[in-house]
């Protein structure tokens, strides 16, 4: 496990070598892909043609403890490797199992 920090980064992020399946939806596409790095604050998701920065996508994702629906905005799109979004919508459920996640994955 690779823990990524940035100085602009509220949260840090997790590495995830394997990577792990989110649904995502945005203005013109749906599509499922993987998410490379997991933090509470966002996640980076690899995808060849992500929308652009600024850009509103609604995600879903399955946790060991549950199903994790959030709203994010794009911060970084670079075409042909994903794109970094910002959560900026979850519900207080949703929350703690992202929480419960990344407690279990830094074990």
């Amino acid at each position: 496990m690779v823990t990524v920090t940035a100085k602009n980064r509220r949260y840090s992020r997790l590495g995830l070598p394997k990577g792990m399946l989110v649904a995502w939806q945005g203005a013109k596409q749906r599509e499922v892909s993987r998410v490379s790095t997991i933090g509470m604050g966002g996640i980076f998701i690899s995808a060849a043609e992500p929308p652009p920065i600024g850009e509103i996508v609604r995600l879903v994702f399955d946790t060991p403890s549950g199903e994790v629906r959030a709203r994010a905005i794009v911060r970084s799109s670079e075409q042909g490797r994903g794109m970094g979004v910002e959560f900026t919508e979850m519900s207080l459920q949703a929350r703690a199992r992202l929480d419960r996640l990344l407690k279990r994955l830094l074990r």
